[in-house]
């Protein structure tokens, strides 16, 4: 829960900041979104591995919607959402790509060090 409440909330500032700074530049927004998603993978509890990969997605996406330009109304912001969607997918899977390896790598340490820990305590 706290991975993805820090991702979503640093990626929906980011949007804001990205709207207001550097007028929606979604390869401002695509390159803050990495070290979101690094810092994602990385503080989130050993219990929550499994989150920070599915978590990053979603608050690209959230983030995304201060920047969209669609038409007037739900429709328009949808469409607006998804074109945003497919023209920074490359920025959307690296992060997603990154907080999964690292989310998997801690998640085999942590695995292997409570083995570890039930070998020494059987022997």
């Amino acid at each position: 829960m706290g991975g993805g409440l820090f991702c979503g909330a640093v990626m929906l500032a980011a949007g804001f900041l990205d709207q207001l700074l550097f007028d929606s530049s979604l390869t401002v927004y695509g390159a803050l979104f990495l070290p979101v998603c690094l810092l994602t993978a990385l503080w989130v509890r050993p219990g929550d591995l499994v989150v920070a990969p599915v978590a990053v997605p979603i608050a690209f996406a959230a983030g995304l919607l201060t920047m969209t330009d669609g038409g007037e109304g739900l429709g328009g912001r949808l469409v607006g959402l998804v074109t945003a969607l497919a023209t920074q997918a490359g920025w959307l899977y690296s992060g997603t790509l990154i907080a999964g390896v690292i989310a998997t790598v801690r998640r085999v340490r942590v695995i292997r060090r409570r083995a570890a820990q039930r070998r020494r305590t059987t022997t």
